[in-house]
């Protein structure tokens, strides 16, 4: 059958045509055939200097070594979404953390007030052994949880509600989104936190370095309304 395009508008507005989906536009992050939208920044050698290739993609995955503390940001900022990653532990460790948890982290609504630095204002997913989805606020950013609002200081955390984490070398599924001012934090399908906004509006996105191998892959974001 075919229809005019008004008439086509008038059909969807009216909620006639249920089959037809307008599909949000998905984002890959980070790739490594188009570097204008991202940047590398280390606490050592500043910005898009890795000497050390820290983080390196290898067919298709970021490849994180956690030698140096740092991260990589998205050169734009994102309010509302929904993003999702992939990622595993390596096996490497290192001072003055090889002894301790793996850590890394999803950082997001980050803002550089002062310029790039670790770390910059932001509300993080965590990613580390045992604690994927506690909730952290950074450089005094709050949340509202359970109908409190977070006290605004330079690191508070807010633990997870259960666990989803599957076992050492085994990849994970993280999601986060915001949506109508709602923070969702998933772990391979499962919620692990949930919270309202509370003194951020929007960011750029950040996976960190932080002395613990990480792999990453299929990091993609949709931006809602």
């Amino acid at each position: 059958m075919k229809i005019s395009f008004f008439k086509f508008i008038v059909l969807v507005s009216a909620g006639m045509l249920p089959c037809i989906m307008l599909q949000a536009q998905k984002t890959n992050l980070f790739k490594p055939d188009k570097k204008s939208g991202w940047y590398t920044y280390l606490s050592k050698t500043g910005k898009n200097n890795d000497p050390l290739k820290v983080f390196q993609f290898e067919e298709g995955v970021l490849h994180v070594s956690g030698e140096e503390v740092g991260y990589i940001s998205t050169e734009k900022k994102y309010g509302s979404f929904h993003l999702t990653l992939e990622f595993k532990w390596g096996v490497k460790k290192y001072p003055p953390r090889e002894n301790d948890k793996r850590d890394a982290g999803i950082l997001y609504h980050v803002n550089y007030y002062s310029g790039d630095k670790v770390w910059p204002r932001s509300l993080e997913y965590q990613i580390q052994e045992g604690d994927c989805g506690d909730f952290w606020m950074t450089d005094s950013t709050t949340i509202l949880h359970n109908d409190t609002l977070t006290v605004a200081q330079n690191g508070l955390r807010v633990v997870k509600i259960t666990d989803a984490e599957k076992p050492y070398g085994q990849w994970n599924k993280a999601e986060v989104t915001i949506k109508n001012g709602t923070i969702t934090h998933l772990l391979n399908g499962k919620i692990v936190n949930s919270a309202r906004l509370g003194n951020t509006t929007e960011g750029y996105i950040v996976l960190q370095s932080e002395y613990a191998e990480v792999y990453y892959k299929n990091v993609v974001i949709e931006e809602l309304k």
